[in-house]
């Protein structure tokens, strides 16, 4: 580890010129015959590395909270909010420092993040399909592509939800349970992350939908995964389940990446196999999932299947969308070739018939 003293503007230029001799720029596309796969798992190690390493040059932060380096920008309203430090009890997460731990030392990535952050948030993510901002706290996913989105959207054109009782499971910023509640459905939104509750909260207040929009801290399911013990009263169920889970079985090396990166697929396999205690008769649910998984050979061809089967659902047909974003137009992204045939769809899964029950 690395604690700087200096200069804010030299502790910047040597993280770069950390970052730039770790760059392997040249060798990304990956070797002449190696298959998508393998080039995976060399940028997944790639990325690894990098952030452990470039972790490795921190600073210290004094209470104020300020940042003890000479030239240093006022970053105290982004390291408040990052930090959670303008409540008297934070949320109980072990990632936050708390008033306690300060003076403490702080990545300079994370406190640029930070920074970057706070900005990003001021100015809002626009989401065409709400015709308005979202304004994600600092580690919440940004939802930057919307192929997820515009599925949720056109599904509600297609098979309407108004008055329908929708839960949204994991939702982050909240834009599903938007689309959802703007197209008339009284949702719960379900999440762990404090910052994912707190924006989802804020936003909903922004858009007038607090009051079709309830957000509960749940871990996939209100009342908890497993069913209610015996002696209570089970959650009630759902007309419509709506779920955009981590979309590639692979480590999450930093908290943004659990947002795309499941390990092991537990994830899924938990929401596919808590889903159907969960679906009130004749209800549905929407699984917005990309096969970049199977592209990448890191989900096998017919796995999907066999989970939706096992856990006692069939697919009543879907929507899919090609994808638009800026990583499936670059050349120099070692995965280009994995990202142009991506294919994002929404399926519709009902429970089974009675004949064809869970395995």
């Amino acid at each position: 580890m690395l604690v700087y003293h200096g200069d804010h503007r030299n502790a910047r230029q040597l993280l770069a010129a950390m970052g730039r001799r770790l760059s392997t720029q040249g060798e990304r596309p990956g070797r002449v015959g190696q298959d998508l796969g393998a080039t995976f798992r060399e940028e997944r190690r790639r990325r690894r590395e990098e952030h452990l390493l470039l972790s490795r040059l921190v600073v210290v932060v004094e209470p104020g909270p300020r940042v003890a380096l000479a030239s240093a920008p006022d970053a105290a309203e982004a390291l408040r909010e990052a930090f959670w430090l303008d409540q008297p009890a934070g949320p109980a997460d072990p990632a936050r420092l708390g008033r306690h731990r300060l003076p403490g030392l702080l990545p300079l990535r994370d406190l640029l993040g930070m920074i970057g952050a706070l900005e990003w948030r001021r100015k809002g993510v626009e989401i065409p399909a709400l015709g308005a901002h979202l304004h994600p706290r600092y580690g919440v996913f940004a939802p930057v592509r919307g192929e997820h989105v515009e599925l949720v959207a056109a599904a509600c054109k297609r098979w309407p939800v108004a008055g329908r009782r929708a839960l949204d499971v994991g939702t982050g910023t909240g834009v599903l349970a938007f689309v959802l509640a703007r197209a008339g459905a009284l949702v719960t939104a379900t999440d762990l992350s404090p910052g994912a509750l707190a924006s989802a909260r804020e936003d909903a207040g922004r858009l007038g939908l607090a009051s079709k929009v309830e957000v509960v801290a749940a871990d996939l399911f209100p009342g908890g995964d497993p069913p209610a013990p015996a002696g209570t009263a089970p959650p009630a169920p759902f007309d419509l389940v709506v779920c955009n889970p981590p979309w590639l079985p692979a480590e999450a090396v930093t908290p943004l990446d659990r947002a795309i990166y499941d390990p092991d697929g537990a994830f899924l396999a938990r929401f596919l196999g808590g889903l159907r205690a969960h679906l009130a008769p004749g209800g549905e649910a929407w699984l917005i999932l990309s096969d970049l998984a199977e592209l990448l050979g890191l989900r096998r061809p017919g796995e999907l299947e066999a989970q939706l089967e096992a856990a006692g659902l069939t697919v009543a047909g879907g929507i899919e969308a090609l994808p638009h974003h800026p990583r499936s137009r670059d050349p120099s992204d070692p995965l280009a070739a994995a990202r142009r045939r991506e294919v994002t769809t929404l399926r519709r899964l009902v429970a089974a018939p009675v004949g064809s029950a869970p395995r």
